[in-house]
C-alpha cells in the first residue's frame, strides 16, 4: 500500500506556507483566472513562482487549476495562460475541459496533468481514457463509494492516480456542476463565480397558488433543503487507503489558516500514525474527532463512501458554521526577549488563555501576559484586526514553539 499524499487548498501565500509547516506533501492553488473559486484571493504571477519555490524548497509539490468549463472566448487566453505556467513550472495541472486539456499537452507536455472532479470520473474506463491520453492522475467523482473506487483501482495501471476528496463542503450538483447561482443571479459556477446558492434557505409553491409560499419542512423559518453537511473521513483513514486513493484532497482554497493549520496536522497525523500501525491509529480517534472540530464546519457526513446519502446528510435548520475556535494570527517572528509577532486577525486579551498549535500535533496552552503595539505602546486588548503586535506569552518551556505556527482560542 502506497503511503498516500496529503493535498491541501491555499488562497493565498499565507495560508500556503501554513499548510506546508503543517504536513502537507502537496498544496493545490488557483490563479487569478481560469479556476473555480474566483472570489479567493488567488495568486499572480509573482505570488506564484513565490509559491512554487517555498513548495520546492519544502519538498512540497505544488498543482495549479485550470478547471474552468470553458467557453470559445477563453481559449485563447488559456493558451497565453498557459505559456506562463511553462514558465512557472508548477507540478501539475488540474485540469478539466478536454479543450483545455488539449492546449496544455501542446504547449506544455513536461507538465503533468492532473483531471479535475469537474468532468464527472465515475469509471475505469474514464481513468484509462484520460491515461491513454498522457493524464498522470484522475480525481474522483465525489458520487463514488469507496467500493467503487477500489474497483477502479483493480482495472487501471498501478502508475495511474487516484486523488479523492476526504473533507470539506459537499455540494448539491454533480461533481459540482451547479446550475443555480447562474439561474439566480447570473454568476456561472462553473466559470468561477458560485454565489454557493445551495446555502440559502428555500419554501415550496405549489402551481395553482402562486405566492403562497409552504415551508418543506413544519418549521415557519423554512428550510435549506441544499445545505450538506461537510465531508470528513478522519475516522475512516484506513478504508481510504484500502480503495487505493494515492491524494487524499481536502476542499477549501477559500478557508482561513486556521481551518488548513486544524485540517492538514490532524491528517497528517492520523495518516502517519496509520503506517505505524492500526493500533496507533484507533488509539488516537478521539483526538483526531475533537482536533478536527476546532475549525469551522458544517457538521459532518461520510458523503457518498458507503452508500448513497439520506436525509441526514443535510442540514435544514440554518446556513451557518459552527464554530469553535477563533483565529488570533501566526507567529511571524520571535523576539529576543520571546514576544512572539502577529498580524492580530480577531480581539483577545491580556489574561486571555490561548493555544499555540505546534507542528507535531501538540497543543501549547499560554496565558497572554502583555500587548504591545508596533509603537511600543503597552495594551490592555486587541481589537482592531490587521494590527501588527507583539504578544508576551507564558507557557511550558517544553513547548518549542516556532514561525508559523498559529495561534488560537477557545469560543
Amino acid at each position: 500500500m502506497r503511503k498516500p499524499e496529503l493535498l491541501i487548498p491555499a488562497g493565498n501565500l499565507e495560508v500556503l506556507k501554513v499548510g506546508v509547516l503543517y504536513g502537507a506533501d502537496a498544496i493545490y492553488i488557483g490563479g487569478d483566472l481560469y479556476g473555480l473559486r474566483a472570489n479567493a484571493h488567488n495568486f499572480d504571477n509573482d505570488t506564484m513562482r513565490e509559491a512554487v519555490r517555498y513548495c520546492h524548497e519544502h519538498g512540497v509539490k505544488l498543482y495549479v487549476t485550470v478547471n474552468i468549463v470553458a467557453h470559445n472566448e477563453d481559449l485563447s487566453g488559456v493558451r497565453e495562460y498557459i505559456k506562463e505556467l511553462k514558465d512557472i513550472k508548477p507540478d501539475a495541472m488540474i485540469i478539466s475541459d478536454p479543450g483545455i486539456f488539449a492546449i496544455a499537452r501542446e504547449i506544455a507536455p513536461e507538465i503533468d496533468i492532473h483531471i479535475s472532479t469537474q468532468a464527472n470520473n465515475c469509471n475505469y474506463g474514464t481513468y484509462n481514457f484520460w491515461k491513454s491520453l498522457g493524464a498522470t492522475r484522475v480525481v474522483s467523482a465525489r458520487e463514488l463509494s469507496l467500493s467503487e473506487i477500489k474497483g477502479i483501482r483493480e482495472n487501471i495501471p498501478e502508475d495511474m492516480e487516484i486523488e479523492s476528496f476526504v473533507h470539506g463542503a459537499m455540494c448539491i450538483s454533480y461533481s459540482g456542476r451547479c446550475l443555480l447561482s447562474n439561474y439566480f443571479t447570473g454568476r456561472d459556477a462553473n466559470q468561477g463565480a458560485c454565489t454557493h446558492p445551495c446555502r440559502w434557505r428555500y419554501y415550496v409553491m405549489e402551481e395553482e397558488r402562486p405566492g403562497e409560499y409552504l415551508p418543506v419542512e413544519e418549521n415557519e423559518r423554512g428550510t435549506y433543503i441544499f445545505n450538506s453537511k461537510d465531508l470528513s473521513m478522519i475516522e475512516h483513514v484506513p478504508d481510504l487507503i484500502d480503495a487505493g486513493i494515492d491524494s487524499f484532497k481536502v476542499e477549501g482554497r477559500m478557508k482561513t489558516a486556521l481551518y488548513v493549520a486544524a485540517v492538514t496536522r490532524t491528517y497528517r497525523r492520523a495518516i502517519d500514525d496509520f503506517y505505524k500501525g492500526l493500533d496507533v491509529y484507533n488509539s488516537n480517534i478521539d483526538y483526531y474527532r475533537e482536533e478536527i472540530a476546532k475549525c469551522t464546519y458544517r457538521q459532518f457526513t461520510t458523503g457518498f463512501y458507503y452508500g448513497k446519502p439520506t436525509h441526514e446528510t443535510q442540514i435544514y435548520d440554518s446556513n451557518t458554521y459552527i464554530k469553535e475556535y477563533t483565529y488570533l494570527g501566526y507567529i511571524e517572528d520571535i523576539r529576543e526577549d520571546g514576544a512572539v509577532k502577529i498580524t492580530q486577525r480577531n480581539k483577545f486579551l491580556v489574561g486571555d488563555e490561548i493555544e499555540i498549535m505546534l507542528t507535531n500535533g501538540a497543543n501549547a496552552i499560554a496565558k497572554v501576559i502583555s500587548i504591545e503595539d508596533d509603537k511600543g505602546q503597552l495594551m490592555e486588548s486587541a481589537p482592531h484586526p490587521k494590527q501588527e503586535l507583539y504578544v508576551k506569552l507564558e507557557h511550558s518551556d517544553e513547548d518549542e514553539i516556532g514561525v508559523g505556527m498559529i495561534l488560537r482560542m477557545a469560543g
